[in-house]
């Protein structure tokens, strides 16, 4: 996917369930789970070709998100609408 469909998560509104997160450096696709307040992060599933794999997943917290990754611009965009 190209860069310009994804854009920095400035607020943690944007950070729905189901929402597409690519690393800046990476062209690694994530789709972004629920909120795990015991491990005080959020949990990502790879994404490939679509296909959401569930047998693997990383909690990463919201400054890594922050710093680290970009959401994709219509998931952001509806998020900040709403």
């Amino acid at each position: 996917m190209k860069n310009n469909n994804f854009a920095t998560i400035s607020d943690a509104y944007q950070l729905v369930s189901g929402a597409k997160i690519k690393g800046k450096t990476q062209d690694e696709i994530f789709e972004l789970g629920t909120y795990d307040a015991l491990k005080r992060g959020y949990t990502l599933y790879p994404l490939e070709h679509g296909v959401k794999y569930d047998d693997f997943s990383v909690i990463v917290s919201e400054k890594e998100l922050k710093n680290n990754f970009l959401i994709e611009g219509a998931k952001a965009n509806a998020a900040i609408a709403a």
